[in-house]
């Protein structure tokens, strides 16, 4: 069995790769502006449709497509990427001193005979109070820019975070020990534990 990554990012890569699986990439090129305004339910159908466009370049291969999308949700409002710096600073505002959820909706596509299984993990993260110099000086950094919610957890965004409830992968972008369950009890993985 062949799996495939539909995603660029590296921290869904370096997770995926801490689970013993080896995988190609092909990343998905799809709308992601659905109009869905559930946090669970947009990452999951976003991580669907992710996992379909992938698979459809492969129907008649044993492959197994890999989709994921993860956003941050706080006081009804779902935060995606930073469109701009003052959107980055504008998001971590929001954060500071505060708990938020983060939802990362995961889908395994079988290629080859339509098997399609899309599902949605969560976690909590509950953030210090930052100042606006801390954030300033983050987002000098370049991180926050590529993430959801204007911070990486496995990065500098650390130090920002007071504590985590629910499985850390899912807050970095693959929900690895969901997602080890799933390949498991529907696409017959056999991989690392």
């Amino acid at each position: 069995m062949r799996y495939i990554l539909a995603s660029m990012s590296p921290r869904r890569s370096e997770l995926l790769s801490s689970m013993g699986l080896e995988f190609e990439i092909c990343p998905a090129d799809i709308d992601e502006n659905i109009g869905v305004n559930n946090p669970e339910k947009l990452v999951t159908m976003l991580a669907l449709l992710k996992a379909s466009f992938v698979a459809s370049k492969y129907t008649d291969q044993e492959v197994v497509v890999i989709a994921a999308d993860t956003v941050v949700a706080i006081d009804g409002e779902i935060l995606g990427k930073p469109s701009d710096e003052l959107d980055a600073h504008n998001m971590l505002r929001k954060l500071s001193g505060k708990k938020h959820t983060v939802y990362t909706g995961y889908c395994c596509a079988r290629a080859d005979n339509g098997n399609m299984v899309s599902r949605c993990a969560k976690a909590d993260v509950y953030f210090r109070e930052i100042s606006d110099k801390e954030i300033e000086d983050y987002i000098k950094t370049g991180e926050p820019m590529d993430k959801a919610g204007a911070y990486g957890i496995q990065g500098i965004g650390r130090q920002f975070v007071l504590r985590t409830k629910g499985e850390f992968s899912c807050v970095m972008g693959l929900p690895v020990e969901a997602l080890g369950k799933l390949l498991k009890e529907e696409f017959s993985f056999e991989g690392g534990e």
